[in-house]
């Protein structure tokens, strides 16, 4: 109270004086509210979240490099079952095969080239392109190919090979396969100098051993597995649901690079203390060559 005012009690007021306020005394009517935002159901939350992953996995696997495990024993020494490889889906263009499930939608390869003798290439099965094979490009377009006791010749000369000595792995069966290692001297192409790399001999017999003159045709490679012995190639051009014969360029689907992981399952999965001794430590991030 401030000094010199006059001090009044309560003013008492009456129904008329209630009837004749002004009609501030009212509380302003309150601002209507807006909506809540539509939460969305859990099922929108996940694709919501996780649709952009999604994409850029299936982008990642179409065009740049997509993971393969290997389960038989046709590239050994190169690969070995177990192993789990990169491959590059850039290499050699893209065809319908670079794609999930492979649809229909174009023929032949965009941004297309031709591999080169001596790459370990994925490639669509001849007889059911469902499947996917990896072998060693030995022949290109125009190329005579032939296996003469064993010994593999490429336009008539022969391919040079060291001996490394004995050697011993086992195939997806369980099978050892015990023979000799040898370093192969593949001629490169389009200027490239040799590609070497390691072969496994098992014998010098059989059909595989002694072939004809193989003329690759136009628009088609040769391939053969490292395993010379143990290995479904090019070299049977039969009627047979394993016969190879050429594969179509259009089939390709990449180029190995490297091994990203490997394990040796001599143990079943459940034995979990066996793990990290099975784990093939030395070939992480091992190139392919």
């Amino acid at each position: 109270m401030t000094l010199g005012s006059r001090c009044e009690g309560p003013k008492r007021i009456g129904i008329t004086d209630l009837m004749t306020q002004p009609s501030n005394m009212h509380s302003p009517p309150a601002e209507p509210t807006a909506n809540p935002p539509a939460r969305r159901g859990a099922l929108g939350e996940f694709v919501y979240g996780f649709l952009p992953w999604i994409v850029i996995v299936v982008v990642v696997r179409s065009f740049f490099f997509e993971p393969f495990n290997i389960p038989s024993g046709s590239m050994i020494p190169t690969l070995q079952v177990g192993d789990y490889i990169v491959v590059s889906k850039y290499s050699y263009g893209y065809s319908r095969y670079s794609l999930p499930f492979s649809p229909d939608l174009f023929h032949g390869r965009i941004f297309g080239s031709l591999p080169h003798r001596g790459d370990v290439a994925v490639f669509r099965f001849t007889k059911d392109t469902s499947v996917d094979y990896i072998k060693r490009i030995v022949g290109l377009p125009g190329d005579h190919i032939q296996v003469r006791e064993g010994l593999l010749y490429v336009n008539g000369t022969l391919v040079p090979r060291t001996s490394l000595g004995r050697y011993a792995a086992r195939d997806e069966r369980g099978i050892t396969l015990a023979g000799n290692l040898y370093r192969e001297a593949l001629p490169g192409s389009a200027g490239r100098g040799p590609v070497l790399h390691d072969i496994l001999k098992l014998t010098d017999e059989g059909m595989q051993n002694d072939t004809p003159d193989y003329v690759v045709p136009q628009g088609s490679f040769f391939a053969m597995g490292d395993d010379r012995d143990d290995s479904a190639d090019s070299r049977f051009q039969g009627d047979d649901p394993d016969d190879l014969g050429f594969v179509p360029i259009d089939n390709l689907v990449g180029q190995a690079q490297f091994v990203f992981f490997s394990v040796d399952s001599t143990h079943p999965w459940w034995q979990v203390w066996y793990w990290p001794v099975e784990i093939r430590w030395s070939r992480l991030l091992h190139g392919v060559r």
